[in-house]
């Protein structure tokens, strides 16, 4: 029987850090995880929603939460930055205020009773975009609800993170591809994956694609 485990958490403190910061006690640290799960889950939201079909996928790739004594700091690592947002050329400055509005609303509660005196949403770009495996499972889940054949799309993923200069990538489908009545597995790798070194430093993102066949699961293993 096989071990498995996450690649992330196996690399904790060496080639990967946390993507919350902040301290609690013991009998305030389930609630304070809570939290942080309900804020990454709203500003997903938040982005899917203010984003137009036409323009596909705004490339979230991570959201960092950072807890202070008054302050309170969501930092969104984006991809594209520059697509259009509501037909309208985008303002990254008015996104930020927005957002931070709609949030405030949401989390009132939050706010109120950690005491945050200053919240702080910030907007970050990520030099290369397909060399994330959030993204790159973005794509290949918008190519399968397209309909696009899953080999096709699995190839032009790897094509994309190739360009990027990346050492290695696996990427992995699971469920009933191409709407068969059995669900298999399907995956490719390119280049070098070394899963077991823990120096190496491995991007690795796990997804859930919803077709009209039903869901399929995707996941990503990129060495960078």
């Amino acid at each position: 029987m096989g071990q498995k485990i996450n690649p992330l958490g196996f690399r904790l403190g060496t080639t990967q850090s946390h993507h919350s910061l902040w301290f609690a006690q013991a009998k305030n640290y389930p609630a304070g995880l809570q939290e942080d799960q309900k804020i990454r889950n709203f500003v997903k939201k938040y982005v899917e929603k203010n984003i137009p079909q036409s323009a596909g996928t705004l490339g979230l790739a991570r959201i960092e939460i950072l807890k202070r004594i008054d302050v309170l700091c969501v930092i969104m690592f984006i991809g594209f930055p520059n697509l259009v947002i509501e037909k309208k050329p985008l303002n990254i400055q008015e996104f930020q205020r927005n957002l931070q509005k709609e949030f405030i609303k949401e989390f009132h509660y939050i706010t109120q009773k950690l005491n945050y005196v200053k919240l702080t949403i910030a907007i970050k770009k990520i030099a290369k975009p397909y060399g994330n495996p959030n993204i790159i499972a973005e794509f290949i889940a918008e190519q399968l609800k397209n309909r696009v054949s899953f080999r096709k799309a699995m190839k032009k993923a790897v094509e994309l993170t190739q360009k990027e200069g990346t050492k290695g990538i696996q990427v992995q489908i699971s469920g009933r591809i191409g709407g068969k009545e059995i669900a298999r597995v399907e995956w490719v790798r390119e280049g070098r994956v070394p899963l077991q070194t823990i120096r190496a430093k491995i991007g690795y993102c796990s997804y859930t694609a919803r077709t009209i066949y039903g869901v399929l699961g995707i996941k990503i293993w990129i060495f960078k």
